[in-house]
């Protein structure tokens, strides 16, 4: 497998974009916090994960075949998203207020300073 393969295998195993970066066949859409990336460096290639705007190298492989097995078998043995878990945002921000009133009762409730009122 080339990287070329790799990306469209990902997108085929429903894998979010998000998660990786494949240099020069696909760019993450969104710098989130973390993701995955695939580099040739020198006359080897790196697997890594960058954190925080920091690289950390996961492994180097001899082979972009070694390098994308690798990559895909990382990326397609996360657990899924819980499905249905959460709130739509709608719902959310429909009860901030409600939220946002709970949270201060949690909080004051374990620290021993419940005002009742």
């Amino acid at each position: 497998m080339d990287s070329a393969e790799l990306v469209e295998r990902l997108r085929e195993a429903d894998v979010p974009e998000a998660f990786y970066d494949i240099a020069g066949v696909h760019d993450v859409p969104v710098q989130p916090d973390a993701y995955y990336f695939l580099r040739r460096e020198a006359d080897a290639w790196t697997v890594g994960l960058r954190q925080r705007s920091q690289d950390s190298v996961l492994r180097g492989f001899g082979t972009e075949a070694e390098a994308c097995e690798y990559l895909y078998d990382t990326l397609t043995r996360m657990p899924p998203p819980p499905s249905g878990a959460a709130e739509p945002l709608e719902q959310l921000l429909a009860n901030a207020e409600e939220i946002q009133r709970q949270a201060w009762e949690d909080f004051h409730g374990r620290c021993g300073e419940v005002d009742d009122g």
